[in-house]
């Protein structure tokens, strides 16, 4: 994969990567008549499993009485889990899913991993057509707090802005921006919140999904890695232009 051009970072803020390949799949398709063969094929590397499950409710109005209620379990996706939980790999309803929780190294790092786990995927679906690929990484930056004050412009190019800087005080912030890239048509959602602040620090989210949603019928990691590396230079522009070199060396101690 081509490098996506990004300092490297001592102890970089991911909390979690995940990789989301979707696809459209047969019409007979039953995830429930998939996990022992599942099990088995992802056993020796992730030995543990679980499911997760989709918990449906339906309202249906009644003109001469009240209304009727139901509700429907069904199972989302089947997960693969390494011993220490940190890594996975989700055979999910709509297609396949690689989640590397912190302490996360470098993308391609796992890039081997992701592709023997999608080939196995692979054999055990037979998908019909990837529909969209997509990769998510969730950041988490500790900013320092001086004083019981934090200037978020310090660490953040795109921070929040209140209208009356002087008498108002930021306690906290929830920004979503969703966009195109204009030359490859690649789909952006990039959402900023800070979460309590913890030991003379703010917790800030820096979360950015990328993705393209390209309709692709071969399944041969060729084919594919050239999108991961555009997607994966995508992210790392936004995380670049997101973050004050102040802030992106805070990851460098």
């Amino acid at each position: 994969m081509p490098n996506a051009l990004s300092p490297k970072l001592r102890n970089p803020p991911i909390v979690e990567a995940v990789v989301d390949i979707d696809c459209d799949l047969s019409p007979g398709f039953d995830l429930t008549a998939l996990e022992e063969p599942a099990r088995a094929g992802f056993k020796d590397q992730y030995p543990k499993f679980r499911t997760q499950l989709l918990q449906e409710h339906k309202i249906e109005a009644q003109a001469d009485g009240p209304p009727n209620m139901s509700v429907r379990m069904a199972i989302q996706a089947l997960q693969f889990l390494q011993d220490d939980e940190k890594q996975l790999i989700q055979v999910r309803a709509q297609g396949f899913s690689f989640n590397r929780l912190a302490p996360y190294t470098g993308f391609d790092d796992y890039l081997p991993e992701i592709e023997q786990t999608w080939r196995k995927y692979v054999d055990l679906v037979s998908p019909v057509q990837i529909r969209a690929i997509r990769l998510r990484y969730i950041n988490r930056i500790l900013v320092p707090i001086t004083a019981s004050t934090v200037d978020l412009d310090e660490f953040l190019k795109i921070g929040p802005r209140l209208p009356d800087e002087e008498k108002l005080m930021l306690s906290s912030f929830l920004s979503q921006q969703v966009a195109i890239e204009r030359d490859t048509g690649y789909r952006i959602n990039l959402v900023l919140t800070a979460q309590a602040p913890e030991n003379e620090k703010l917790p800030v989210i820096l979360d950015i999904t990328v993705e393209s949603l390209a309709i692709v019928d071969r399944f041969d990691w060729p084919t594919m890695l050239p999108t991961m590396g555009a997607l994966r230079a995508l992210k790392n522009r936004i995380f670049q232009n997101t973050l004050t070199s102040k802030c992106i060396e805070l990851f460098q101690s």
